[in-house]
């Protein structure tokens, strides 16, 4: 059965109430590490990630009535993912009373001494670098990079084009190596 076959089965579950539950916990465990992934890369603490990925999911379940299969249920609960990822952080600036590159700089600083982060300088260097660009080409780099996704998904994910994409793409590329050549 391809994924498309799984999510159309799911979603039809869900969306029936026929077996809810079931369809649910196979959802969770068809893209929880994926989603994981994505929050961990935008809020770079992995108890707050879970929090964010519980949260993500509750919403999931709650709105999936709401799909409308315009977007792959993949690409619709990334999104959801990401403004809950954006959500949290901005909480979390506001809470701490920093700005959000003041906040930014702090969780980059704090994957250091974080035990479940297993990079090594070469990966503080690339969340340093990560933490100069701009959201989108943030997103659109995180997205590509680290989760290989395909322009198309990308752009359905952050509803732009895919010419967009590349474009920001190429962007943080350029940008990343430039302060890499510098540190």
């Amino acid at each position: 059965m391809t994924e498309q076959e799984k999510e159309d089965k799911i979603i039809q579950q869900l969306q029936s109430n026929k077996q809810a539950d079931q369809a649910f916990s196979e959802l969770v465990s068809l893209y929880k590490e994926r989603l994981y992934w994505h929050i961990r890369n935008m809020v770079k603490n992995h108890e707050d990630a879970n929090d964010v990925l519980q949260n993500t999911f509750i919403k999931v379940f709650r709105y999936i009535k709401n799909f409308k299969g315009d977007s792959k249920l993949y690409s619709w609960m990334y999104r959801i993912a990401t403004n809950e990822s954006i959500t949290f952080l901005n909480k979390k600036a506001k809470k701490l009373q920093l700005s959000d590159q003041e906040l930014q700089d702090q969780l980059i600083d704090n994957l250091e001494s974080d035990v479940y982060f297993e990079g090594d300088k070469i990966q503080i260097a690339l969340q340093k670098a990560l933490n100069t660009l701009p959201e989108k080409q943030r997103q659109v780099f995180n997205m590509k990079y680290f989760q290989d996704l395909k322009y198309k998904e990308i752009a359905e994910i952050l509803e732009v084009t895919e010419g967009a994409c590349k474009s920001n793409y190429h962007h943080a590329t350029k940008k990343i190596e430039e302060y890499l050549k510098r540190d």
